[in-house]
């Protein structure tokens, strides 16, 4: 995969995937406070997959893991959209991805997960999408309980989202819970004992 003009074509190809560590997600705005890129909401997104496939034994976890992983790949070249964005601006998200892998080895693969993510019909494509919300989800409960009135409503929108009996049961565990009781939960031990 090398060219005598430049470097390896899956080089580039890993230049444009990192561009995602500096593209930020939009919806942030609306909201008045928080802040993401593409790449960090990713990184949530597999773990939430991860989990929402282990809670589903019919699902299969790698092709689960592969269509959240490579979700919002094409947003390096189109940037993140939010829901009103969406309604005005239109991304060619398909063609963005094509041009993205159109001559690496794994391209057919890459695409085909990207057109049974878009198509949400499959058990994983539907976990996917719910590890997706949850991510989301995750960083709203955060906002609201520092304060944020407009987290609530937003949680109530993404709950609709949700496709899966587990989705649902995970969103319902994580709206009960409180973000930083992880920290507390053991402060005699970790806070007192040297």
């Amino acid at each position: 995969m090398t060219s005598e003009s430049g470097p390896t074509r899956l080089a580039n190809f890993l230049f444009e995937v990192s561009m995602l560590k500096r593209t930020p997600r939009t919806g942030y705005q609306f909201l008045g406070q928080g802040s993401e890129t593409v790449a960090e909401h990713s990184f949530g997104v597999v773990i939430l997959a991860f989990i929402l496939a282990r809670m589903n034994p019919e699902a299969d976890l790698i092709r689960t893991l592969l269509l959240a992983l490579f979700h919002d790949l094409g947003e390096a070249r189109t940037g993140d959209l939010n829901y009103l964005n969406k309604r005005y601006v239109t991304a060619n998200e398909d063609q963005a991805l094509a041009d993205a892998v159109w001559d690496l080895p794994f391209g057919p693969e890459l695409l085909k997960n990207w057109e049974e993510w878009r198509g949400g019909v499959t058990l994983e494509a539907k976990l996917a999408a719910d590890a997706d919300q949850l991510d989301m989800v995750l960083e709203l409960r955060r906002l609201e309980t520092l304060g944020s009135t407009q987290a609530a409503d937003w949680l109530f929108y993404a709950r609709k989202r949700l496709k899966t009996d587990g989705g649902c049961a995970l969103f319902d565990e994580i709206v009960q819970a409180d973000p930083i009781h992880w920290w507390f939960e053991r402060k005699e031990e970790y806070w007192v004992r040297k």
